[in-house]
């Protein structure tokens, strides 16, 4: 299913609006996105992996919630409509923090995201038809995991990097 993406300039002020297909046909960066991590306290966050019938990046390691923000939606709108979507949360209910803005030009990220850290305990009630199965991870973990040639999202070793230093 398509959806109208926002396309930004460098500041991230809308420009234009694009079909999605269209955005990844010819390979833009300057749409917005969200990303989250589930966080626990030992450290460690949650990361699943994607169902086989994704379109981009199936049976890939994915962030704990991501997704694309709607044309005329906000980060912070994509966020929950997000978190609700894929691992049926009511992040209204819950303690998070907004992580920041990564952005092409200076982060090497596919495109301008915000993202977000939850504080959660347990496994979430995930959506099966984003993911097949999630873990509990410290992040140089997962990294490690990753370089060891699991197959992830591009962003995923980039933003483990950027949010927790590994």
């Amino acid at each position: 299913m398509d959806e109208l993406l926002d396309l930004v300039d460098e500041n991230d002020i809308v420009i234009a609006t694009m079909w999605r297909a269209e955005v990844y046909a010819k390979k833009l960066s300057n749409f917005r996105a969200i990303n989250a991590f589930l966080k626990n306290s030992k450290g460690e966050v949650w990361i699943p992996l994607r169902v086989t019938t994704k379109r981009v990046f199936p049976l890939h390691l994915d962030m704990s919630v991501g997704g694309h923000v709607s044309s005329g939606e906000t980060y912070d709108q994509a966020f929950v409509r997000e978190v609700q979507e894929e691992i049926n949360l009511d992040v209204t209910k819950l303690s998070y923090k907004k992580i920041g803005l990564f952005v092409p030009h200076k982060h090497g990220v596919s495109a301008f995201q915000t993202v977000y850290e939850i504080d959660y305990e347990q496994d979430p009630d995930f959506n099966k038809n984003d993911f097949i199965k999630g873990q509990w991870m410290l992040p140089q973990d997962a990294l490690q995991l990753i370089l060891s040639g699991q197959k992830a999202k591009g962003d995923l070793p980039k933003l483990l990097h950027l949010v927790y230093g590994v």
